[in-house]
């Protein structure tokens, strides 16, 4: 018998009733070290006072309106995004899917309206992760994400990741856009080269192709810049933003500029919970926590501080662990034993690890860990470790 909610999950058997700061509670009482934060969601910790406040005091007063009228939390949001980044305008969603099915309309609209209703392809990269739409998958291409859903929609065509040659080789007059994640979550933490994300945006700029930056799992202070592509200099045309955003509530967003968003106007998009005063007013509380410059300073110390004590646990467990990657509290495990083996010894040691492709963990702690619990995190992971090692 099927169970009563569907199976398209392979669910770990943790029950967690609480969470707290960086930490999460199971029925049982055990208390897990939280190094996936929801895959990079929960950015400021579980039960964040700041956000309680603002979701409990918007909860008193309106909770949806409907995108019919005017609403001063999504408008103050916005304003937040437009004043700390490139974009000049914002369109909110509900998730990083939803964002990118709006990102590819954008772009496709954008030439449509200049006069080039041919320009449809997107070019994206081997080992990305846009959502699990039809349109998202059929950007990835792969067997896993597509097998069984087809037909898949055409105008996507995937490209090695890195790999400008590859990309200038596929350019053509009906090349849309360029979309690609600065890091890459669920691919394995593989950060995208400065120069290669500069070498995109040159490119991009001498032929009208508009850049579609994914940041939905590497923005929001992620990396230690308030989005990812600050590292290498350059502004994005059309951003996809979640995850973080919302501090655990769901929310996403579609940035752009006020040239890529030109044929985006009245009734060509909508939704219904986008942009709902509740999310909003969450959003706008992470905003104003994650955009402060000393709260980034405090983000890349400890990311270095982190990733110091790994390079001490590789050390320790050359037979378990090679290679750490990664930017800032977006870091890597690269395993040599299985990385699901991994991750299951580290619910034993009460520490909390996402797999990713190439055989990684993902490490993605909340933004507000500890120094102490960094040297927790370690103890734990070694304790892990030795449990896989020994069998």
């Amino acid at each position: 018998m099927i169970p009563s909610v569907l199976p398209t999950y392979a669910r770990a058997p943790l029950h967690f009733e609480k969470g707290e700061g960086s930490w999460l509670i199971e029925q049982d009482g055990r208390r897990f070290l939280d190094l996936g934060s929801g895959i990079a969601v929960n950015a400021l910790g579980h039960a964040h006072p700041k956000l309680i406040a603002a979701l409990t005091e918007q909860a008193g007063k309106v909770w949806h309106l409907s995108n019919l009228y005017e609403i001063p939390q999504q408008q103050a949001l916005a304003d937040k995004l437009v004043e700390t980044t490139f974009a000049d305008t914002v369109f909110f969603t509900n998730s990083g899917t939803e964002a990118c099915e709006l990102a590819v309309k954008m772009a496709r609209k954008y030439h449509y309206e200049k006069g080039a209703p041919d320009r449809v392809e997107i070019l994206t990269f081997h080992g990305a992760f846009h959502g699990r739409s039809s349109a998202a998958i059929a950007a990835v291409n792969t067997e896993k994400m597509v097998k069984g859903f087809g037909p898949m929609l055409p105008g996507f065509r995937q490209l090695p990741f890195g790999d400008l040659e590859a990309v200038k080789a596929a350019m053509s007059d009906r090349t849309a856009a360029i979309m690609v994640e600065p890091v890459q979550g669920e691919g394995g933490i593989n950060v995208a080269s400065d120069e290669f994300l500069k070498a995109l945006r040159k490119l991009c700029d001498e032929t009208g192709t508009l850049l579609i930056l994914d940041e939905v799992q590497c923005g929001v202070g992620r990396t230690g810049r308030l989005f990812a592509h600050e590292w290498a200099g350059i502004t994005p045309d059309i951003m996809m933003v979640a995850k973080g955003i919302g501090g655990g509530f769901p929310l996403g967003a579609v940035l752009a500029t006020e040239n890529a968003a030109s044929g985006m106007t009245a009734g060509t998009h909508g939704s219904t919970y986008g942009g709902n005063p509740l999310g909003c007013a969450v959003g706008l509380a992470v905003m104003e926590t994650v955009s402060d410059p000393e709260f980034l300073s405090e983000v890349n110390r400890k990311a270095s501080l982190f990733r110091q004590k790994l390079e001490g646990l590789i050390a320790t467990h050359p037979g378990v662990f090679e290679e750490v990657r990664g930017q800032g509290l977006m870091l890597g495990l690269k395993c040599v034993k299985p990385n699901t083996d991994v991750v299951k010894a580290g619910y034993g040691a009460e520490v909390i690890t996402v797999p990713a492709a190439d055989n990684v963990i993902r490490l993605l702690p909340p933004l507000t860990i500890t120094d102490d619990e960094i040297s927790e995190a370690i103890s734990r992971l070694d304790r892990a470790a030795i449990a896989v090692a020994t069998g």
